[in-house]
C-alpha cells in the first residue's frame, strides 16, 4: 500500500488543483455575469436619462407670410437687369459682399435656430413715457400693434423668402439729464408698462426688443435688471450705446461709448440664460450710429444659441445714411446688419425697397 501511497497523493493534489481551478473558473465566470449585468443596469439607467432630455423649445412667433400674389423684390429685380442692359457710359452697379436677398455677413455662420436665422424683423421703436421717442409712444397698444403689423406685411411681401416677424422695441431704461434717485442718469420703464406689451406680443404672436440706455450703469448691471423678462420665450435684448456716459458726463449733452468686451460679457451671459432655462435662441441687437460709440467692436460674437446684429442708428440725409451703413455694417462686417428709419428726421425716409437693396440686406429694420 506505501507504494501507492505517493500516486494517490499526487493524484488527490491533481484532483484538488483542478477542483481549485474549476472553482476559480467559475467564480470567473460569476464574476464576469456580474460586471456585464453590472454594465447592462448602467447602460438602462443611462437610457431613460437621453429620453429626459428637454425637447428643442418652440419659437414663439409667427411671421406674416407673404400675401396672395405678392411679387418678390428679387424677381423684379432680375426682370429688369435682363430687360435693361447698361448703357453706353451708364456706372455699373459696384459687386455687392453679400448676394442680395441675403442677411448673413460674408464668412459668418448662424449656429442658432434664433429668429433672424429665416426672418427678418421689423420693430417700432419707443417708449410709453414720451411721444417724442418714437411711434410706440404716440400709439394706444392695439393700434400700435396693428400699424406694426402693416409695415412688417409690407417686407413679407417683397421678400418671401425671408417674411417679416413684427416686434416690439421698448426702452426699458431710458437715459436722462438728471442723475435721479440711484445717481445713474436712467429712468427705468414701469413694470407694468413692461408687462404690457410683453403681453401684447404674446397675444399677437409678436417679439420684444428690451432697448437699454445705460446711463452711467454697466451693461451688465443693465442685463440682470432686465433678466427675468429675458427670460420669456419671446423676449430679446437691444443695446443704445451712445447714452453710456462716464462718471461727470451727461446723456445726451456728451456722446457716450461702449466697449465690445463688455457687450460680449453681456452675449455670453444670455446664451448662459437660455441654455439653463431651455429657451428658444435670442438676439442681442447693438445700436451704433457713429465709430467711437462702439469700440472693441471685434469683441463681439455671436454664440450656438444668441445671435448678434449691429444697428446703424443714425439720422439724417439718406445718402448719408447708406454710406455709413457700408462703412459700419458691410465694411465692419458683424453677424447681421441692422438700420433704422426715423419717420420725422430722415431726408427722404427711405422706401422698403431701398432698404432691401443695401448690402447687406438688413435682418432687422426698426422704425422710430
Amino acid at each position: 500500500m506505501k507504494k501507492y501511497l505517493p500516486i494517490i497523493l499526487t493524484v488527490s493534489l491533481m484532483l484538488g488543483a483542478c477542483s481549485s481551478q474549476t472553482a476559480t473558473k467559475e467564480k470567473e465566470k460569476e464574476e464576469t455575469s456580474s460586471e456585464q449585468k453590472s454594465s447592462v443596469e448602467k447602460e438602462k439607467q443611462k437610457a431613460p436619462e437621453k429620453e429626459q432630455q428637454p425637447e428643442e423649445p418652440e419659437q414663439p412667433y409667427k411671421p406674416l407670410e407673404p400675401t396672395e400674389g405678392a411679387v418678390s423684390l428679387k424677381e423684379t429685380l432680375t426682370k429688369e437687369s435682363q430687360t435693361q442692359p447698361v448703357q453706353e457710359g451708364q456706372k455699373e452697379q459696384p459687386e455687392r459682399k453679400v448676394p442680395f436677398g441675403e442677411t448673413l455677413s460674408t464668412e459668418m455662420e448662424d449656429l442658432s435656430d434664433g429668429p433672424l436665422k429665416d426672418h427678418r424683423l421689423v420693430t417700432y421703436y419707443g417708449t410709453p413715457a414720451s411721444k417724442h421717442m418714437g411711434i410706440l409712444g404716440q400709439l394706444e397698444p392695439e393700434e400700435y400693434i396693428k400699424k406694426l403689423k402693416e409695415q412688417a406685411q409690407v417686407y413679407s411681401d417683397l421678400d418671401p423668402e425671408r417674411p417679416a416677424v413684427p416686434t416690439i422695441e421698448l426702452i426699458t431704461t431710458m437715459a436722462q439729464s438728471a442723475p435721479g434717485k440711484d445717481g445713474d442718469y436712467v429712468q427705468m420703464t414701469s413694470e407694468e408698462n413692461i408687462e404690457t406689451y410683453v403681453k401684447l406680443a404674446e397675444k399677437h404672436d409678436a417679439l420684444v426688443l428690451l432697448d437699454i440706455q445705460l446711463g452711467t450703469d454697466t451693461v451688465m448691471n443693465q442685463v440682470k435688471m432686465v433678466e427675468k423678462w429675458l427670460k420669456h420665450p419671446n423676449v430679446h435684448l437691444a443695446i443704445d450705446t451712445e447714452f453710456h456716459v462716464a462718471q461727470g458726463e451727461k446723456p445726451g449733452e456728451d456722446l457716450g461709448e461702449v466697449d465690445g468686451r463688455d457687450i460680449q460679457e453681456a452675449v455670453e451671459y444670455i446664451s448662459d440664460l437660455a441654455e439653463k432655462n431651455n429657451l428658444p435662441d435670442k438676439l442681442v441687437l447693438v445700436h451704433q450710429f457713429t465709430g467711437p460709440v462702439l469700440f472693441n467692436k471685434d469683441a463681439i460674437e455671436p454664440t450656438e444659441n444668441v445671435e448678434v446684429a449691429i444697428n446703424f442708428d443714425g439720422w439724417g440725409a439718406a445718402a448719408d445714411k447708406q454710406a455709413l451703413y457700408r462703412r459700419y455694417i458691410r465694411d465692419e462686417p458683424a453677424q447681421y446688419g441692422a438700420f433704422k428709419i426715423f419717420y420725422e428726421k430722415d431726408v427722404p425716409v427711405l422706401t422698403p425697397e431701398e432698404v432691401l437693396k443695401m448690402d447687406p440686406s438688413p435682418a432687422v429694420i426698426n422704425y422710430q
